[in-house]
This record gives C-alpha cells, structure tokens and sequence, in this order.
C-alpha cells in the first residue's frame, strides 16, 4: 500500500507498540502531526518544552521498560533535546527522538530553522540517521528501535527531511524484531563461578546495569546463594528491595558508611551492570586494592576502563547470573553477613532533620510501587539514600549527566508510563526553577504528581562544595529569589501546600496524598543543611568525611 513517510512514521511506530509520545509541533513536522491526528492511535503529550519532551520521554523509558520516544521540529526545536538525549546516553536509556528538517533542496543552505542535528549529537546518542529518501524511512525506523533497546541501551536520532514526509512509497508491515542475548559461554560461566565459590567474603555492587536487563530475582538469588551483601549505584537502586537485610544502602561519594565498609573488608567485588564511575570508584587507582574484581557488564568498552578487573565476563547481566547461578556451591558465610548487617544498622543518621523526616514520611504515606523522580543535587543524594526503593523500574534521576531540570518531565513520563499511578517528584529551588514551566503540562494533562519542593533558597549542593572547599565563599549560590511557589502553583492551576514546621509533615503530606491531579508541596528547609557522609574526589571509602569544617 502506498503512503507518505509521514504516515510510515506513524505506522511504525504503531508496529513497534508505541502508545505515548512527548513533542512539540513546528514547522518541519506538521505533517507528521497531520498523520499522528488522522491515525488517532497514538498519544501524544504536549509539553511546555522540547527539553521536557526529551525528558519524559526517558521517564516513561525508565518505568516501563519500553522505548521512549519524543518529536521536535527542526532547528531550536531539535537543540532543545540535546540536554536530553544526552541525560539518557549517560544513563543507558532506551529512547527514540524523531525530528524535522528541511526539505532536501534547501539543506546545507542554512535555511530557516536548519541545523545538523546528526553531527550535534554523534557523540551522544548510539546511533543517529538522516532520511532523505522515503524508500529508507521504514527500515531505519525498525533498526532504531532494536538499537535502542537491545545491549547496553541507549538513544537514537533520526532526522527527517520535509519532503521525505510528504514522499509516497510502498510500505509493507513488519513485525518487530526483538533482542536476544548471546549465551554466556559455558567456560566463562566456570571461571567466575570457580571465584564466587573460593570467596570467604564477597560484596555484590549492583548497577544499572541489573534492571535494563530485567535481572533483579538472579542478583537476590546470587545475593541469597552467596551471602554476599549488596550495595547499589544511584541507577541500581531498587535492584534489590531496600528492605531487604541485605541491602547496605547506596555506594560511592555519597553512599552509607555499611557499603563502603563492606566494599573495604571484601576479598571480592563482584561488580554487575555498572561501569565503575567516578562517584563510586572515587580513586581508580585505590579502589580495588587487596581485593578481587569481578565484573559482568554487557558493555565492552566499559570493561577495564576505570578499574582494571581480575576477571570479567561481557554478557547480559541476566543472560550470566542465569549461567553462574547452579554452578554455586552454597556456604556458610555467616559471620561476614552479620558483621555488615551489624554495621548497617549501627549507622548514625547524619541527614539534614527536615529532608530526612519529610522523605521518611512520604515513604510511609505512599504505596510501596510508587513512581519517584528527582532532579539534581542534595535532594537527589537524601533521596537516594533514605527513601526507600522497593522494586525496580520506580527510581528515575539523572546520574551520570546530572541534568538540573529533569525531574519535571520525568515525573510527567513515570506517570504516564505507570497508567498514572500517584507519582512523587522530590526537587530543589534551583532545580525546580530550570524547568518549572511543565507544571502547566502536569495541570493541563491532571496528573496525579506530587512534588515536594525541598525549598532552601540556594543552590545547595554547589553551596556545600563552597562550604568545604572554598572557605565559605558562596559566590552566587545564593537564589535571592522572590518567587512565591505556594502562588506560582495556585496560578498554574495546582494544589498549593507548605511544610514550614515538623509538625505540618504528616498532615500535609497525607493532604497530598488524597489529593487530584498535582500538588506543590513547599518544604521550607535550611540552606545549611548537608547531604552527608560525603567523600572527597580522590579519596578512598575508610576517609568519609561525615562533619563539616
């Protein structure tokens, strides 16, 4: 049958399981809108940013397990992913970006609202394609999804010009092809099991890396068979429920004293799904000393990069531990165990009173599957190390960019891509600022969000720095701003709420709670509280710095 690329775009994108899509129309991608409004199948969210489109399209990645996908016109509509797109390439996650262009007479011609969005983000997405013949439209569109979703998962672009989109061609259904990891070899899995067994005690740091590839019951049976405590990166939370005993807390500069206790008294570091990043092999060249690394990461590039490993094995994190697993011998390591539940449980909480007892609360207040996003900085830490993340695929916050404003459209994507469950955001003044504008989407789109706004007044994390490297001298970190969010929210069309003194946290957040579509939560907290213990770049974990000089 006979159809424009446009309408090939929409029917691809269909035959992929596409539901939801995040944009914003222009003038390069009115007849891709014109055929997503005549096919009728597809959802499409009207943010109040490309930046917030890029973002929840990631969100919805994030929860869902699916391919994101978001448009944007050409020009400053396709910069204004960038930000985006990147925030998901650092962080492995599965997302589409479709964008407009000129029409191919015109380009290389810096036409109106022209830009090489291909060359602008080579070195941030997997795969990008620029389509300027109808006949490659559908075959690019397939293979962006598989690359998208299959191995150490990522972004792709494909631009596409005008008149590609009004082009006809012959297009032809096809049904989806879907990823299947290679097999670990049966040698591999030998080795690595032959280390675990000779290990008296091993300590599991769990990435990422676990959850893209669907492999939270292997690591707990490996965790259970091993009686190897388990701590997580900021992207593996909720890899392992946080109830369990097992679980020690986050790892790296911010994480709790029993991960990097545990990190430090190990013979093994059985490394699954992460790559080792800077904010948790703080000093490459002291991280491992003494101790075994073992590394699963499907990733090769990845492998030997930041800590050189003792063995390791490139493979799907699942595809292995499913391996590896009969091949362990169970043994009693008791004593190791107890000794860093012991340690975990003699923790001292040095978080800021409010944050922690507002984030406490809210877990307790909340269901367990919660959706929960954050945007970047002290908030993100405390979250990170006190709300506790139960299951996978609930936890969304920008690691390895640290993309200030995310939070928003994250949110939004976690929402929609949980069936609009009650969804938590927790943010800061100066993150909350960056892309406030999406609350009109939230109102517009009565999403049950509910954003505690950890309000300080200043750029916290940045200020901490200041306070610890730089002798207190806060250069403009301080917001002096004169907004009024209580007002700010009631003017978009959300509920306005205020936590000023500890006893308003309880009532207040079940009040959000019950409450429709989104809310406002502002969480008057001090500007000098910190997010602690912390750890200096270049220092190892026996030097945790856990009061402020």
């Amino acid at each position: 049958m006979q159809l424009s690329g446009a309408e090939i775009l929409i029917q691809c994108l269909a035959e992929q399981g596409v539901d939801t899509v995040f944009g914003y129309p222009g003038g390069a991608v009115l007849d891709i809108y014109d055929a997503l409004y005549r096919d009728g199948r597809i959802n499409h969210i009207l943010t109040a940013h490309e930046q917030g489109a890029a973002h929840a399209a990631d969100g919805y990645a994030r929860v869902t397990g699916k391919v994101g996908v978001c448009f944007a016109t050409s020009g400053p509509g396709a910069t204004n992913l960038v930000t985006g797109i990147a925030t998901a390439y650092m962080d492995s996650v599965p997302l589409v970006a479709i964008t407009g262009n000129v029409g191919l007479s015109m380009l290389g011609r810096d036409s109106f609202q022209e830009i090489d969005i291909c060359g602008i983000t080579m070195p941030i997405t997997k795969h990008n394609y620029i389509i300027k013949d109808v006949s490659e439209l559908a075959d690019a569109i397939r293979e962006a999804f598989l690359i998208a979703s299959s191995g150490r998962k990522g972004p792709v672009l494909i631009d596409i010009l005008k008149n590609v989109q009004t082009q006809k061609t012959e297009y032809v259904p096809a049904t989806p092809e879907v990823y299947k990891p290679k097999a670990t070899p049966e040698l591999q899995a030998k080795k690595l099991a032959e280390i675990l067994n000779g290990s008296e005690r091993p300590f599991i740091l769990a990435g990422g890396g676990v959850i893209g590839s669907g492999a939270e019951r292997e690591l707990l049976s490996l965790a259970e068979k091993l009686g190897a405590p388990v701590g997580c990166t900021m992207m593996g939370l909720g890899s392992i429920p946080a109830s369990n005993p097992l679980f020690l807390g986050l790892i790296g500069m911010h994480g709790t004293h029993a991960s990097a206790r545990a990190c430090l008294d190990c013979d093994v570091i059985i490394a699954v799904g992460t790559r080792f990043s800077d904010r948790v092999a703080l000093n490459r060249d002291k991280f491992a000393s003494g101790r075994k690394v073992v590394q699963i990461e499907i990733d090769g590039a990845e492998i030997d990069k930041n800590v050189s490993t003792d063995y390791s094995v490139m493979s799907d994190v699942a595809t292995c531990l499913k391996a590896v697993l009969p091949l362990l011998e169970r043994k009693d390591r008791t004593e190791w165990t107890n000794r860093c539940i012991a340690i975990k449980k003699e923790d001292v909480i040095k978080a800021p009173v409010e944050a922690y007892r507002i984030l406490r609360a809210a877990s307790e207040i909340f269901p367990k599957d919660t959706p929960i996003a954050t945007d970047v900085g002290q908030h993100q830490m405390w979250t990170a190390q006190y709300y506790p993340i139960e299951a996978p695929r609930l936890f969304c916050s920008s690691g390895g960019l640290g993309t200030m404003g995310y939070g928003m459209g994250a949110a939004m994507g976690a929402c929609f891509g949980s069936g609009k469950k009650k969804t938590l955001l927790v943010t800061g003044d100066g993150s909350f600022n960056m892309n406030m504008n999406e609350l009109s989407t939230m109102v517009t789109q009565n999403l049950p969000v509910v954003i505690l706004l950890m309000n300080n007044g200043v750029l916290g994390m940045v200020r901490q720095w200041q306070k610890i490297f730089y002798q207190n001298r806060f250069s403009q970190t301080t917001l002096h701003k004169k907004t009024n969010y209580l007002k700010f929210a009631e003017a978009f069309g959300a509920k306005p709420l205020l936590i000023e003194k500890e006893e308003d946290i309880i009532p207040v957040l079940k009040e959000a709670y019950r409450a429709e579509g989104p809310v406002l939560v502002d969480c008057r907290i001090s500007p000098d509280d910190n997010a602690l213990p912390m750890i200096k770049p270049g220092q190892t974990y026996d030097t945790q710095i856990d009061t402020m000089e």
